[in-house]
């Protein structure tokens, strides 16, 4: 005798499923058919290889003109202690430049000599002292930490530099002058941002960074952006209408509210000692008035009668409509 083979279970269940429910199973497996399927972005465009213009142009011999961005200064007379940067003095740094910057040597990024009085009076005048706080941050990557330094110049300008510790003193790194619309550190980077002059709209951004070749920082990146026009300001509203002496006033001034009419100032109100004895008279309530107010009165009568014979007529409605028992 053949024995019987098991039909394998997912036969017996597709069996049981009815048609309409095997239909409904099958309808998402369908719909995932094209889930992560590579799709066309267009064409290509063709790459365009840069183009060199006029390649006979003979090479420079000479150098261009100097701006002295990578220029060094040694702080004379500053010492850095142990505990790095933090612990120096930043007016004393700015001190000591313009000591030995007495005769105007120190090129485009030099002080006014009204900045440098005010920095002489620093000690005593520290509200007007145009040296802001300083900032700390590894611009060179060796673990160590420099001072950035600025101060207000002449001409809404900001002079920033920044300093390296060395050799147990202090060693100007880099200096500029800029009318400063934001100072930034991004990383090991110092970013200016500057107003531009003739170019409404406009700004310039440039971002100095330290050069181990040259052993200072330089201005890696400078470019102009265009910056989002600023909102106007706000209309103000317009002021209040002015209330004439003899008008009386509208409002109640100690609750705000303004349905409460008070007496102007000007007049005097009733029963004062500027009004008529028959004024006063008139006005102000009898002590049996303020005792006892009169009763509203309403179409049936004062209100309590017009509440007992609003109560009849409804106890009459309701037997008439009841009928006779």
């Amino acid at each position: 005798m053949t024995p019987h083979r098991r039909r394998p279970a997912v036969r017996r269940a597709a069996r049981l499923v009815p048609p309409v429910a095997a239909a409904a199973l099958l309808l998402p497996l369908a719909a995932c058919g094209n889930a992560g399927e590579l799709r066309g972005a267009g064409a290509t465009p063709t790459a365009v290889g840069p183009v060199r213009l006029w390649p006979e142009l003979p090479p420079v011999t000479a150098p261009p003109l100097d701006y002295g961005e990578s220029d060094t200064r040694r702080v004379p007379g500053v010492r850095v202690p142990e505990g790095g940067v933090r612990d120096v003095d930043p007016v004393a740094v700015v001190r000591a430049e313009l000591a030995a910057d007495a005769e105007g040597q120190g090129g485009a990024d030099g002080v006014d000599e009204r900045t440098a009085r005010a920095v002489r009076r620093c000690g005593t005048e520290r509200e007007a002292c145009p040296v802001l706080r300083p900032y700390y941050r590894d611009l060179t990557g060796d673990g160590r930490e420099e001072l950035i330094l600025a101060v207000r110049v002449a001409d809404q300008q900001v002079a920033v530099r920044c300093y390296l510790a060395e050799d147990g003193g202090l060693t100007r790194v880099m200096s500029t002058v800029e009318q400063l619309v934001s100072v930034e550190l991004a990383g090991r980077d110092l970013i200016l941002r500057a107003v531009s002059a003739g170019i409404p709209g406009y700004e310039y951004r440039t971002a100095w960074s330290w050069d181990a070749r040259q052993g200072t920082m330089l201005p890696a990146r400078d470019e102009i952006v265009r910056v989002k026009p600023t909102p106007p300001p706000p209309a103000p509203l317009p002021p209040a209408p002015l209330q004439s002496p003899g008008a009386p006033s509208t409002g109640d001034p100690s609750t705000g509210d303004p349905s409460v009419d008070q007496p102007s100032v000007d007049q005097p109100s009733a029963g004062g000692p500027g009004a008529e004895p028959e004024a006063a008279a008139r006005t102000a309530p009898a002590p049996e008035e303020r005792k006892r107010q009169p009763e509203a009165r309403t179409a049936y009568g004062t209100e309590p009668e017009a509440r007992t014979a609003t109560r009849m007529a409804t106890h009459t409605a309701a037997g008439a409509a009841a009928g006779p028992r």
